[in-house]
């Protein structure tokens, strides 16, 4: 064989072989943030069961102002949906609130269309902690190729967690107001 043929057949064994070893990677992930708010837990919890009132605390309202956005079924709670469709940063999508138990857990389907397809789940959870409240934002799902490919090189847990840190730092602050009045 000829030293170019080589080289080709090298580099194509040198693909398949990272190929195989992506694809061999666990698909689950999970991302989790939590945070103290000096509120009681229903005035927390009020804020993650109404969808209306994410625009004041989620870190992607504040990416793409103009984003169009509509709700669908119950105001608040289970049933409750939000669709979105925005610029290259927050892309198309919606969430279900799959099940809603006061003051204390919110389970959410996350539905991605653009940029990339895909379902998770999202979970809040509100722990009373004394006076205060312990408010949990979990992400699970299963990353399929492409996402495997993209979290071999770009860290998501950290990516993803700087945005529920964000968010929620401002839902306290928006809580912490709102348990004022």
């Amino acid at each position: 064989m000829r030293i170019r043929t080589r080289i080709i057949l090298a580099v194509i064994m040198l693909f398949v072989g990272i190929a195989v070893g992506i694809a061999m990677q666990p698909g689950n992930f999970r991302i989790s943030r939590s945070a103290i708010v000096s509120a009681p837990p229903a005035v927390v919890f009020a804020q993650v069961n109404d969808f209306h009132l994410w625009e004041a605390w989620s870190p992607w309202a504040k990416l793409d102002p103009s984003a169009k956005n509509s709700f669908e079924g119950p105001a608040s709670g289970s049933g409750a949906i939000f669709r979105w469709a925005g610029n290259s940063e927050v892309g198309e999508g919606a969430m279900t609130i799959m099940e809603s138990v006061p003051n204390d857990r919110i389970d959410i389907k996350l539905e991605f269309l653009r940029p990339f397809a895909a379902t998770h789940r999202a979970e809040f959870t509100f722990r009373p902690e004394g006076d205060q409240t312990r408010v949990t934002w979990i992400m699970t799902g299963q990353n399929n190729f492409i996402g495997k490919v993209i979290s071999h090189f770009i860290d998501c847990d950290k990516m993803l967690g700087e945005y529920f840190e964000k968010g929620l730092a401002q839902m306290k602050t928006v809580a912490e107001a709102s348990s004022k009045q």
